[in-house]
């Protein structure tokens, strides 16, 4: 008994060591562990905060309990710089698909096949490297008390004279992405930038407001529920949907120009070490993006979206489209221009 003490805490020494020691070479958000009854462990590391996760982890281990599950929380370039650098994770999860399809496209992903894949869209996986599972789009969160009495604006334009309007209602108190970190914020902004010309005089626009800048979804949701940020642009309508329910303090302020729905992807690392169990987890989550019904889990399903369209509702594409604007040139350009028009003094 005595040994079998000492051996589980060796186990957790060695856990606890890891842990740190991948802290200290990535960015780490949050990391838990979910142990199984085996010593088998598949290793993720995802964007999605873990209280959007852990459901999902938590229905999968009933069904496979000999599967222990590691799961951790960064930001989309640190997941995609620690599959660069052959981090030993067995399934990336990312809601930057610009930077999930290049990892795929540079061989950082290995092939998968299962009869899951098999039933995906076509439009939503790419040569047996990446999948997608979800289709969100990226709102507008509002403080329900600093939109009283004003008119609810339909299109990005409305929204661009309300807020040349009402400069002292909303000074200081608009949050968005600081697309130099944020990659989700990246693809989300370039996107919107090819999609209408009203993203660069709506970016101007803020630019003049003091916009507050955030990395990550949550923390600017978190900043309007508090009251600080009377408006967050571009954030992910599962999380806002999710607090909403919570809080009817919010509201997500519905625009009918156009829509930005990312697909949330997942691919096997070449550098994976648990392929069995990782493929495992992958098609649980496939299946659950295939389900006909959305109210099972926050993160919505594929069948929320359809198939891609050229118009401005719908996903975006997976495809070599993604990687134009992460050519190191074409990259370079546009944050100029963002900076230019959101840090005006």
């Amino acid at each position: 008994m005595r040994l079998a003490y000492l051996a589980l805490g060796l186990s957790l020494s060695l856990s606890l060591f890891a842990q740190i020691a991948l802290a200290q070479e990535i960015d780490v958000e949050a990391q838990r562990s979910y142990p199984g009854t085996s010593e088998r462990v598949v290793r993720v590391i995802s964007t999605a905060d873990l209280n959007i996760f852990e459901p999902f982890l938590q229905q999968f281990q009933r069904s496979n309990p000999e599967i222990g599950i590691d799961y951790t929380v960064t930001s989309s370039t640190e997941l995609h710089r620690a599959i660069t650098q052959n981090h030993a994770f067995d399934l990336a999860i990312s809601s930057a698909m610009d930077l999930q399809f290049k990892l795929a496209n540079d061989g950082f992903a290995q092939t998968y096949r299962s009869s899951v894949t098999e039933e995906l869209p076509v439009w939503a996986s790419w040569r047996d490297l990446i999948f997608a599972f979800t289709s969100e789009p990226a709102v507008v969160v509002t403080y329900r008390a600093d939109f009283d009495g004003l008119v609810p604006p339909a299109t990005r334009q409305d929204l661009i004279a309300l807020l040349r309007e009402n400069t002292d209602q909303f000074e200081g108190r608009v949050g968005t992405y600081d697309v130099r970190d944020s990659g989700l914020g990246y693809l989300f902004a370039t996107q919107e930038a090819r999609s209408s010309d009203a993203y660069w005089r709506l970016t101007e626009v803020m630019g003049r407001l003091d916009p507050q800048l955030y990395c990550c979804s949550a923390q600017m949701i978190d900043d309007v529920a508090s009251g600080r940020l009377a408006m967050a642009y571009n954030v992910l309508g599962s999380y806002a949907a999710q607090r909403i329910e919570e809080d009817d303090r919010l509201a997500i302020l519905e625009l009918e120009d156009f829509a930005n729905v990312m697909l949330r992807t997942a691919l096997i690392p070449s550098a994976a070490e648990n392929i069995q169990d990782a493929g495992a987890l992958l098609d649980a989550l496939l299946r659950e993006g295939m389900r006909d019904v959305h109210d099972s889990w926050v993160l919505p399903p594929l069948s929320d979206a359809g198939a891609p369209e050229p118009a401005a509702f719908g996903p975006i594409r997976l495809g070599p489209g993604l990687m134009v604007n992460l050519d190191q040139l074409n990259r370079r350009a546009f944050l100029d221009a963002w900076e230019s028009a959101m840090e005006q003094d």
